[in-house]
């Protein structure tokens, strides 16, 4: 059997080391969306990590996913090892047909609905896949558009704005909502996603995870950190400054903001790999795409990585 060929992402520092050199630490990895500040997970007992997941610390979880995202009492959760792990399993919960994924948006929906023989088309679709907001350009979807036998609206970036939020929509029949905490938590290694929507579509998903496919750590940390709304709101605040002040920064070097959240921003900048390749040489990764030759997409850098990437963006071309 032949291997799929790499999909688009973000991250691959090694590859960028291989490439340019350097030690992975040496590198600022700006080519993602993950929150450079992350949430502080604290103490983890030693029975969180030698013992089998229970049925209270997930009930701990979902009660207050359940608070934390206002989930409509007729909706169901679903918490599993990551939204990655459900948008590959998702494709199954219907018979093959024709499934619409506006583009340019996260390429493993496609991917996910390709492998189990769905058709990508707009026309008369039976699923339709929402990334909201979308990624790499930010756009907000409404709820007209969950329209689809089957809508699928990944939420994986919308803690950042929870007043745009569809979660209103879960409890509609065919609808699942997806929710990472890779993101907005900055905890992408911790593998923790939900699915929230159907009932009869959440329990078809619940059979194809399994038993204990969430950690307990993931379990403890997660249920910790959804109910920390000080955290929460805080760092929206932090972010939405730190957003505007990456946008003057790329103002200087003439780029034109096209789209975005407060946890990337997708940029013009005329030659994208040029531009790339310069910041590389500095040890500072960034994200381009296969269908746009002047987009570059920058994550937010950390508090004290800010004067290393001025410093990359004004080195003489």
């Amino acid at each position: 059997m032949n291997a799929s060929p790499p999909r688009d992402h973000g991250g691959g520092l090694d590859g960028a080391a291989e490439r340019f050199g350097g030690a992975r630490a040496d590198w600022i990895d700006l080519s993602t969306g993950i929150n450079p500040v992350p949430y502080p997970i604290g103490e983890i007992s030693a029975q969180d990590w030698t013992a089998l997941p229970d049925a209270a610390a997930l009930d701990r979880l979902n009660t207050a996913a359940r608070t934390f995202w206002n989930v409509p009492s007729g909706a169901a959760i679903l918490p599993a090892p990551g939204a990655s792990a459900l948008i590959a399993r998702i494709p199954a919960l219907m018979p093959s047909a024709r499934v619409d994924i506006p583009a340019p948006t996260y390429n493993e929906h496609a991917a996910a609905f390709g492998a189990q023989g769905w058709q990508i088309s707009a026309h008369a679709p039976s699923a339709r896949v929402l990334v909201h907001p979308n990624n790499p350009d930010g756009r907000l979807w409404r709820a007209a558009d969950a329209s689809a036998p089957l809508t699928i609206i990944d939420e994986s970036f919308c803690d950042i704005a929870p007043d745009a939020s569809l979660i209103h929509l879960a409890e509609r029949k065919g609808v699942i909502l997806l929710k990472s905490f890779g993101k907005f938590w900055g905890l992408a290694g911790l593998r923790l996603g939900f699915a929230i929507g159907d009932p009869t579509l959440i329990t078809h998903l619940s059979d194809f995870t399994g038993p204990w496919a969430v950690s307990g750590p993931a379990l403890r940390i997660g249920a910790r950190a959804l109910c920390d709304r000080t955290w929460a709101v805080q760092t929206r605040m932090r972010l939405s400054a730190d957003a505007a002040r990456l946008d003057a920064l790329m103002a200087t070097q003439s780029a034109t903001l096209v789209g975005g959240t407060p946890l990337f921003r997708l940029y013009d900048v005329g030659d994208a790999e040029a531009l790339q390749t310069r910041l590389a040489r500095a040890h500072i990764w960034s994200r381009v795409f296969p269908y746009s030759a002047r987009w570059l997409r920058l994550g937010l850098p950390a508090p004290d990585q800010w004067a290393r990437l001025g410093k990359a963006l004004s080195a003489q071309r």
